[in-house]
């Protein structure tokens, strides 16, 4: 056996570096290692691993105290483990093999899928759904059993002290796992194990909660005194980050028909499409001489029976990210194409056909997330397509007859694969709109391999979770918001799909937004009847269906009387951690507002009301037309929004942040881009419709603009 030495894992890493915190993949497969020929020091100091091999060893279990928290593929297989809880430091392994360790049982098995929450590939086969289950349904299951015994036969000694709390939790801890019951025979370690933990837990809560309600309380204080003094505190915050997270806005038609009254299973079988790849119909746009000035208040759009939406997207950023020294200075757009790549039998004359969301694809990286690239997905009437923005080719469409898409959203699974090969990072599309049903594609591989059931009303809004791309969440019009984890895919595209929360809206849900600090505890939702608060923690015996923690409201709703109702929330989307970037329907301007201090007052106890903390607001178009789309980009901290003449509203966030988030009037837009009146075979200008959706790339070298007429229009930066 060779000893392991800085030059073994030089030689045996890559890429080729003198530097351990450069490698990324180890191979120290066959080279018969135990526990202690691994030293712990030496390889703490790979903070950059991502792959390790290490089969073919004789390893009975893992170094405990070994932190590698870039790690996302290990491979353990022909050893022989025995104690899988060695494990548990490995928090961010996303693929695990464990093939052919004679002593690892089923209840093994499951204790990985909840010491390594990130575990979503195991022994080559895509486990998310299913550990997904036993770390919230199996676990609270558990917790029910748990707090039903102490509420039976224990309860706090009178006096508290410490000797006698500690004799109580031996004695709670020794009961649960005798009398806790749940599951079948084959996996009674595991829950044994696992009642152990849980009631161990509970404990602590029973311990602590007065040190808690504490720590709360003192947070609360703070934040109610920051916002009591956000006049004076506002020059300081304008030189906040101001990275952008990025949503697209949805829309709405008015009453909506259901979906048809069959229930489809979800699916787990193959169900595979190809895509149609075609060109579109192209006008050629011509800039105007200059931005008209604001427009005049519109006449509202005439909608038919149809649901309308738009999607939800978000951009994602890292919380701490900076501004980029690119966005210092307002930049130059110009319209290079405009494309009618929705028409209806592909017809040139159809300037009906909506079009309702658009999104840019993410590039994911090794870890699953990463930029963004020029290709662009958008979605109207029948069809789903993604274009080369830079060439104006549509690469790939899938149409689904019968159906009207209003929303999709990107995320980035696992694919795992037979054999050795490790588990790919894959993007995938989510598309859905009147029939209630979720369609999976894998856009690269013109696969549209499955769907599944949402609603039997049609959906409004998709939005998955950037901090786990397995994580879906839709909105439909049965004024409700799903949870669901649809998995990853094998490479028969086979998936699996798991229902985990119900939100009561109470209104047609319009967007969905997570915020960047805490995108899996809270969820903002946008509606016809406001803006409301959700929590969405799992486990810790907490109700798969939940209302509102709360309402934010905004000034506007003062003005309220019987022909003015502000309370639709048609615009929603992070500006960095904590500005949000809001509109409500017929209100001729954008709130910006402090999410953390919002959120940091107590809600009124009668209906859960509490009010935007607003830092500026920002000038719009005065227009009846509703549901026009705002949208935000990362990297150059700019919010866009169309209006009802084709036009569009674009803010340079850094600028106004360092002269006018003071001002106590409305900031005007840094510009306003003309519509580009393209023309059509010597058949005149189109006239600028309404603005449905915009998207950006997070390098703003692309800008798209969905009309209610058929049109796709690409803009470009100019350097």
């Amino acid at each position: 056996m060779e000893k392991i030495t800085e030059k073994v894992l030089l030689e045996k890493g890559s890429p080729k570096t003198n530097k351990l915190e450069q490698i990324k993949t180890l191979d120290l497969s066959k080279m018969t290692l135990k526990l202690e020929d691994l030293p712990v020091k030496l390889l703490s100091r790979l903070q950059s691993l991502e792959r390790w091999d290490l089969s073919g060893n004789r390893l009975q279990e893992f170094p405990k105290k070994l932190r590698l928290p870039a790690l996302r593929c290990l491979d353990l297989s022909d050893n022989q483990m025995e104690d899988v809880t060695s494990l548990e430091s490995l928090s961010s392994v996303e693929e695990l093999k464990m093939d052919n360790n004679l002593y690892i049982t089923v209840s093994d098995n499951y204790k990985l899928m909840v010491l390594l929450p990130n575990l979503r590939i195991f022994n080559s086969k895509d486990v998310s759904t299913h550990a997904n289950h036993l770390r919230y349904v199996y676990s609270d299951n558990l917790r029910t059993r748990i707090n039903a015994l102490w509420e039976k036969s224990f309860s706090l000694p009178d006096p508290v002290t410490e000797a006698k709390m500690s004799d109580l939790e031996t004695n709670f801890i020794s009961a649960a796992c005798q009398q806790v019951k749940y599951g079948p025979n084959s996996v009674a370690d595991f829950t044994r194990w696992r009642v152990e933990m849980l009631a161990k837990e509970f404990m602590r809560s029973l311990k602590e909660p007065q040190e808690d309600a504490e720590n709360r309380k003192s947070a609360d204080t703070k934040e109610n005194a920051d916002a009591s003094t956000l006049a004076e505190r506002m020059q300081t915050e304008s030189a906040a980050d101001a990275r952008v997270n990025v949503k697209p806005l949805k829309r709405l038609h008015s009453d909506v028909p259901a979906s048809p009254a069959e229930e489809s299973p979800r699916k787990s079988s193959r169900r595979v499409r190809p895509l149609i790849e075609t060109n579109a119909t192209r006008m050629s746009p011509r800039k105007a001489n200059q931005a008209p000035p604001t427009p005049a208040r519109g006449q509202a759009r005439a909608r038919g029976d149809e649901a309308r939406s738009k999607e939800d997207r978000a951009q994602a950023t890292s919380p701490e990210a900076k501004l980029q020294d690119g966005a210092n200075q307002p930049v130059s757009l110009k319209p290079l194409h405009v494309l009618q790549c929705h028409s209806k039998q592909d017809s040139s004359e159809d300037f009906s056909t909506q079009l309702w969301a658009c999104a840019f694809q993410p590039l994911p990286d090794s870890s699953g997330s990463g930029g963004g690239s020029r290709l662009v997905a958008t979605c109207g009437g029948e069809s789903l397509c993604v274009i080369d923005c830079e060439t104006g080719m549509v690469m790939k469409k899938y149409k689904v007859p019968g159906e009207e898409f209003f929303s999709l959203a990107w995320s980035t699974v696992l694919m795992s694969r037979e054999g050795k090969a490790p588990a790919q990072h894959c993007s995938i599309l989510a598309a859905g709109g009147k029939r209630g049903l979720v369609k999976l594609i894998h856009p690269r591989n013109n696969m549209a391999y499955g769907e599944f059931r949402a609603s039997r009303k049609s959906l409004s809004v998709l939005r998955f979770s950037h901090n786990q791309g397995n994580f879906l969440f839709t909105g439909s019009y049965d004024n409700k918001i799903l949870m669901w984890d649809i998995g990853g895919v094998d490479s028969q595209y086979n998936f699996k799909v798991v229902q985990l929360m119900v939100l009561e809206v109470g209104a047609t849900p319009l967007h969905i937004c997570l915020p960047p600090t805490s995108p899996n505890t809270h969820l903002l939702s946008a509606s016809e009847n406001g803006l409301l608060c959700y929590s969405t923690k799992l486990g810790n015996n907490t109700t798969t269906k939940r209302s509102k923690e709360m309402e934010i409201t905004f000034p506007i709703y003062k003005k309220e009387n019987k022909n003015h109702d502000y309370h639709t929330i048609d615009g929603l989307s992070f500006l960095n951690n904590d500005i949000v970037a809001s509109k409500n329907y017929m209100h001729p301007s954008i709130y910006l507002w402090s999410w953390s201090r919002t959120k940091a007052q107590r809600p009124d106890k009668k209906n859960l009301t509490v009010s935007a903390v607003v830092l500026a607001e920002l000038q719009w178009a005065s227009t009846d037309i509703p549901y026009l789309a705002l949208n935000t980009c990362p990297g150059q901290a700019y919010i866009v929004c169309g209006d009802d003449q084709g036009r569009l509203w674009t803010y340079h966030v850094t600028n106004l942040q360092k002269n006018s988030f003071q001002s106590g009037k409305p900031i005007p837009p840094t510009e306003v881009l003309a519509w580009p009146n393209p023309t059509r075979n010597g058949l005149g200008h189109v006239e600028g419709p309404s603005i449905n959706s915009v998207a950006m790339d997070p390098e703003l070298r692309y800008l798209v603009a969905l009309s209610d007429k058929n049109m796709v229009i690409v803009w470009k930066r100019q350097e």
